[in-house]
């Protein structure tokens, strides 16, 4: 052993690698990994250990299995990356299965709460307006908040006027909003928290809601958005490009997105969660507030 070397005890090691000192008990059973000895039969764990200890490690916190892994050390990294692929692509379809479960959970759940609150059998069904050329767009139920998003030129826009037109008591609100009043994001949250407040029974589908307001307003209007939704609250419909007004992880069981793809695909209904069918697509049109500002700058000065 060289002096500069560090050998650790097994409680040492297994505090450094962020595991249990049964777990490398375990690595050793299997023969993935070879502790020293010291002259009293100690087992140690020198930089060599904890190299080959770390990777275990690493491979067991992404799911791979203890026999697996034993193939993918004897591995080379063209053999290894290919293993890997194969995993990723496990992966990915349990997430998907696990997505399309939480799906099903959800949309039961939205189910009892809509039946509570009086929304149940609200089925919303009508012809899509161009770029859609008349393809039938159906809703099951209106949850308490749905998110309309998209990339530029998708038709978001005229599928949210096209809501506002075929939900009964809808009330379309678009950005002329903001024209009565010195621009700001003070003045913009006023106008939104004031129209919601005293809505009354009337659904709002509301323009980029997030039009004039900077990352800690469209933070402090979410808060008062979500602290105002209940069980009976009236259904509201936010367009956005904004990842703080869309935060996927934050959203609640009665909460929806409806995505517009580039291609003038329909309109598709899309799940918050990691591997959902749509999400990545949602994900791409989002931006944090400074970006958005940017891109909305641009957008003037091509209307200009």
């Amino acid at each position: 052993m060289s002096e500069k070397e560090v050998f650790l005890s097994p409680a040492e090691a297994a505090q450094k690698l962020g595991v249990s000192v049964k777990a490398l008990r375990l690595y050793e059973s299997h023969g993935l990994l070879s502790p020293v000895r010291s002259e009293a039969g100690w087992r140690a764990y020198g930089p060599e250990q904890m190299e080959r200890a770390s990777a275990i490690a690493g491979l067991r916190s992404i799911g791979v299995g203890l026999k697996q892994i034993g193939v993918l050390l004897r591995s080379d990294k063209a053999g290894m990356a290919d293993a890997l692929g194969a995993h990723q692509g496990k992966l990915e379809r349990q997430a998907r299965r696990i997505g399309a479960s939480i799906g099903e959970v959800r949309a039961r759940r939205a189910a009892l709460v809509q039946d509570h609150a009086g929304r149940s059998g609200q089925t919303l069904r009508f012809a899509l307006p161009w770029p859609w050329d008349g393809e039938t767009f159906v809703l099951k139920h209106l949850p308490a908040l749905t998110f309309i998003t998209g990339p530029l030129g998708c038709g978001k826009t005229r599928l949210a006027q096209a809501l506002a037109e075929h939900i009964p008591g809808a009330a379309y609100i678009g950005l002329e909003r903001l024209d009565a009043a010195p621009a700001g994001s003070a003045h913009a949250l006023d106008v939104m928290i004031g129209a919601l407040d005293n809505r009354g029974d009337t659904i709002f589908v509301v323009d980029m809601v997030e039009e004039g307001m900077d990352e800690a307003t469209q933070i402090m209007f979410m808060e008062h958005v979500r602290a105002g939704l209940s069980e009976t609250s009236t259904p509201l419909f936010f367009m956005t490009r904004s990842s703080t007004i869309l935060e996927m992880t934050a959203m609640g069981a009665d909460e929806l997105i409806i995505h517009c793809p580039a291609n003038h695909s329909p309109p598709e209904l899309v799940l918050p969660f990691p591997g959902a069918p749509g999400r990545e697509a949602v994900a791409s049109c989002l931006a944090p507030p400074h970006v958005r500002a940017r891109t909305a700058g641009v957008v003037a000065a091509m209307a200009g």
